[in-house]
């Protein structure tokens, strides 16, 4: 049985909170964890360190809600979804009605990495629904850009208020939509200047290899390995189902390494390929599922010429 707002919703219901002082997001996220714990529901909160211990000492000493490590829940946004489903699969088999959850993605993301962090809003519309979960998205209005709150408005149904209010968002735009929709990628500065290793119709064996000569020890090894797997698997998904010509470029910078494969197709249907596993047998859906976990930052682009992919390993260029 679901309780609060949800009450009569099935699946899942996803709210922002917006506010702009500590009291304002305790006004709103204290009341839903209460209610949470005085419904007997499952009730975590999944914030960063700061707003997680301003949270944490305003509920009653022993409040029985669980405390997620923020930043290790919001890695990556495939590593965060396929980490949320599991946990809300666990509370489901152990008999949840309803689970809450409050958390944030972290301000680090709002720069140029924002596009992939939008996406995870948008496509856990669809990849929570078959769970009875209610979670709130925090953003704080003094750090968060007007472009990410443009973004929030379009990938959260509702707004949670301060005053107790569930309210619609007016420019929601459903997942499908909304993830069909690529605005122009930000370009990596590493991109100015010619790559290290540039490659036509590569194997799978040659791109892991040129990956690994750009490394100049530069990342740090696990990030290294997983950017040679992610590589190869792109280049393999290119030359089984895109279009000549496939083309590889490697850029190698202080701390990071970059790496891009192109070819003249136009890329992936499925508008949730790479952030879900593609259930369907879609080509390729795999691999970009696997390259999505691997890598610190991944985009996309469609242009005339035909569908490019961007990895990146280390620290993730955030403009």
């Amino acid at each position: 049985m679901r309780t609060g707002a949800p009450a009569q919703h099935d699946g899942y219901f996803h709210e922002a909170v917006r506010y702009d002082s500590d009291d304002e997001l305790l006004a709103v996220v204290v009341p839903f964890l209460l209610g949470g714990v005085e419904a007997g529901e499952p009730t975590f909160v999944a914030l960063g360190e700061r707003t997680a211990r301003l949270v944490r000492s305003a509920l009653p000493t022993g409040c029985a809600v669980g405390f997620l490590p923020g930043g290790d829940v919001y890695a990556r946004p495939a590593v965060a979804i396929r980490s949320y489903r599991q946990l809300l699969a666990e509370q489901v088999a152990a008999g949840a009605g309803q689970i809450r959850i409050i958390g944030e993605v972290p301000s680090v993301s709002f720069g140029a990495t924002w596009d992939w962090w939008a996406r995870y809003e948008s496509a856990i519309n669809h990849a929570y629904d078959d769970f009875p979960l209610w979670s709130m998205c925090a953003y704080d209005t003094r750090m968060t850009p007007a472009r990410v709150l443009a973004d929030v408005a379009r990938t959260h149904p509702r707004f949670a208020t301060p005053d107790g209010r569930h309210v619609p968002s007016a420019t929601w735009t459903p997942p499908a939509r909304y993830l069909r929709q690529h605005p122009p990628v930000v370009p990596d500065p590493l991109q100015s200047r010619p790559p290290v290793v540039e490659l036509a119709e590569p194997t799978a064996a040659e791109a892991r290899a040129a990956v690994h000569k750009a490394d100049q020890g530069q990342v740090p090894a696990d990030d290294v390995e997983d950017l040679v797997v992610a590589v190869s698997e792109i280049v393999t998904n290119a030359l089984r189902h895109g279009r000549p010509p496939v083309r590889l470029r490697v850029w190698a910078g202080d701390d990071r390494i970059v790496a891009t494969v192109s070819d003249g197709g136009h890329g992936p249907v499925d508008p949730f390929c790479g952030l879900l596993p593609v259930s369907d047998g879609a080509p390729g859906g795999l691999g970009l599922w696997i390259t999505y976990q691997s890598c610190n930052h991944v985009t996309w682009q469609r242009d005339e010429d035909g569908f490019t992919l961007r990895m990146t390993a280390g620290n993730a260029y955030v403009g």
